[in-house]
């Protein structure tokens, strides 16, 4: 396959460990939210909002679709299109449009990763009923939880809104719910939280129950992950009742194994130093990046990689932290991603 294509709002391919070799389409201007969750990995402040509307021309997006698709090859190898957001993708209003484009040109299944804060809209789920895969959020069941860990705009529905929407969405659509779950050490891991979690995932019926953690540095020092010890323990007790697929996507041994920086097939690629930095800042600016990942995504040699990302970081266009023994580059404040 060929090298990552520079474009505004389509990034990747990159290896996701729930979906595979993953091209992600970036719907909005970074972090518009109308959460603020302590654990984003977004280095900046949020643009609050719950106004739907068109933050990006979609024909634009459109455009990228088409020159993407147009290069069969880097097609070929990919295992889905999916669409998310430096925010909340449901609150592009061209969503719907996007999806039915891509399921129109190519039979590669399309995911969708939302906060689910949207789907007590009818407008939203017809929108994304297309979708083969939706993977909604649900980070609390008990309103003080979730208000400490996703920081709801005072504009957002009320979290049994919330669940109810996701609830009747999961209840209509055809394809696939995987129910996401992050959890947060003290926050929103109490027995209280686990049985009211189990209450709401009874009533959205999911596909299955993806189990996360804070894996990567975020924008919250004070987010701390759960040890993989008690991400089992809550494996175990979220199972107890539930007859689909419980999986822990972060904090257990497969985990992290399979989180390994795996990028695109084929051979090293050689390309300019120039090239490479705009790539990997593009990368930087959607999430904390380790060299491995940075490697394995753009297919460069670990040294070569090594040597950029040192270069890159004495001039000051990354920052280093340091988080669960990992060192993770993040794009400097001087960067900003450019949309539009």
């Amino acid at each position: 396959m060929d090298c990552i294509q520079y474009m505004k709002h389509l990034f990747g391919p990159v290896f996701s460990r729930r979906l595979g070799l993953s091209q992600g389409i970036d719907l909005l201007p970074p972090k518009t939210c109308n959460f603020n969750c302590i654990y984003c990995e977004i280095n900046q402040a949020p643009q609050l909002s719950c106004k739907r509307g068109e933050h990006v021309p979609t024909e634009v997006i459109l455009a990228e679709i088409d020159e993407l698709l147009a290069n069969e090859e880097r097609v070929l190898d990919l295992d889905v299109f999916t669409i998310t957001a430096s925010g909340e993708p449901t609150l592009h209003t061209g969503i719907g449009r996007i999806i039915r484009h891509i399921k129109g040109k190519t039979d590669k299944p399309v995911a969708i990763l939302t906060n689910g804060s949207q789907l007590y809209l009818k407008e939203v789920r017809e929108d994304l009923s297309q979708a083969d895969i939706v993977i909604p959020s649900l980070d609390a069941a008990r309103p003080e939880s979730f208000r400490k860990v996703n920081r709801p705009a005072k504009c957002s529905a009320d979290l049994e809104v919330i669940i109810e929407g996701i609830a009747r969405f999961s209840h209509e659509f055809s394809g696939e719910v995987w129910l996401e779950i992050l959890f947060v050490e003290n926050i929103n891991d109490t027995p209280e939280d686990i049985a009211a979690l189990k209450i709401a995932i009874e009533r959205i019926r999911p596909t299955r129950v993806q189990l996360n953690t804070v894996a990567r540095p975020p924008y919250e020092s004070f987010a701390k992950p759960l040890t993989r010890k008690r991400m089992e323990e809550v494996k175990e007790e979220i199972e107890k009742g539930y007859a689909g697929h419980v999986d822990i996507l972060a904090g257990s041994k497969e985990a992290d194994e399979a989180d390994n920086g795996k990028g695109r097939n084929g051979s090293i690629e050689k390309i300019s130093v120039e090239r490479a930095e705009d790539e990997i800042i593009e990368m930087v600016l959607r999430r904390p990046c380790t060299t491995a990942d940075i490697a394995g995504t753009l297919n460069l040699e670990i040294e070569r990689a090594t040597e950029i990302l040192k270069n890159m970081e004495s001039r000051g266009d990354l920052s280093i932290k340091i988080h669960g023994g990992k060192k993770y580059f993040r794009a400097s404040k001087g960067q900003k991603k450019e949309n539009g």
